[in-house]
């Protein structure tokens, strides 16, 4: 079995390094494309593959993007991170286990609570003594689709980790100004509806990553869900909000906020699973002391993924 499970991972990270080397050629190409058809100086970092990838535009067309639509590509089969991933969202619901770190506070167990009440189909665990490795690898015998693990500083939530299983990815984010339901006196029940999701401003490539990963930590509602959970980003700073819905007179919509509330900051998403962090490769990491990270933004510009030990063409 874990010969097997070995196998399946090298194939998996094989698979997902071939199609991220495949996107940087191809983000490559479109960056020339559209320099040349625009007449504007061609991009520094571009012009020493220049002439290679100008050779590989005059053979390119629709066929390609059109059989990748399908399904249908030879050479990788129609198979993205997705079909690796996220092969079962939407068929089956997400099974999503929360935990925390080693002898957490009162609060944080409070905050580990209302966290298994806005995401359905959860379950909390007491971390007591046990390794990760241990912890992980029930959770994959129990066919846990996603480990959450929730830490603290002096009782204060600072740190979120989303495990997606049995191979990955693993999205590291930083919390702040996290208010509970807890610290609002008579807030009343919350529904257990399955809750619909908004999601703004997740435009550039590394957002739409972040919001699958997200995203599928949540089964499908029903149509008549009167549950709102919104993750909306401004600054790279996702903001967590959580809303029910009623219609006053059958035209007006009331929203009332039921919590809790909290920002999430990404930092870095690993290739792998949270017990294999010291040696999984990193797919994507910030870089705050970049002199151009203070004027980006990774979440809604294009240009905002940066992928590690990208090969040249």
């Amino acid at each position: 079995m874990l010969r097997r499970q070995a196998r399946l991972r090298r194939e998996y990270l094989y698979r997902k390094g071939q199609e991220m080397k495949e996107q940087a050629i191809q983000r490559k190409k479109d960056r020339l494309k559209k320099s040349l058809e625009e007449n504007k100086r061609i991009p520094t970092e571009l012009r020493k593959d220049a002439l290679a990838l100008q050779d590989k535009l005059k053979w390119d067309d629709d066929g390609p993007e059109i059989a990748a639509t399908f399904g249908t590509e030879e050479g990788n089969a129609g198979v993205s991170h997705e079909d690796d991933e996220y092969r079962w969202a939407g068929v089956a619901d997400p099974k999503v286990m929360i935990t925390t770190s080693r002898d957490p506070s009162s609060r944080l167990k409070m905050f580990v609570k209302e966290l298994r009440l806005i995401i359905p189909n959860s379950q909390r665990m007491n971390r007591g003594n046990y390794e990760m490795t241990q912890l992980v690898n029930a959770c994959r015998a129990n066919e846990v689709t996603d480990f959450i693990v929730v830490h603290e500083h002096r009782g204060v939530p600072d740190g979120l980790i989303i495990c997606h299983l049995p191979f990955g990815p693993t999205a590291y984010f930083t919390l702040t100004d996290v208010i509970m339901r807890h610290d609002i006196p008579e807030i009343g029940t919350m529904s257990e509806q399955y809750p619909h999701l908004i999601f703004h401003n997740f435009k550039s490539i590394l957002g739409t990553r972040v919001m699958n990963i997200l995203k599928y930590l949540y089964p499908v509602p029903k149509e008549d869900s009167k549950r709102v959970i919104t993750f909306a980003n401004h600054d790279d700073y996702i903001s967590f909000r959580h809303h029910i819905y009623k219609y006053i007179d059958g035209k007006k919509v009331e929203l009332v906020e039921v919590g809790p509330r909290f920002q999430l900051k990404l930092y870095e998403i690993k290739l792998g699973t949270i017990e294999t962090a010291d040696f999984a490769e990193i797919e994507w990491a910030l870089r705050p002391y970049m002199n151009t990270t203070v004027k980006r933004r990774f979440l809604s510009d294009d240009d905002g993924w940066i992928v590690e030990d990208e090969e040249a063409v």
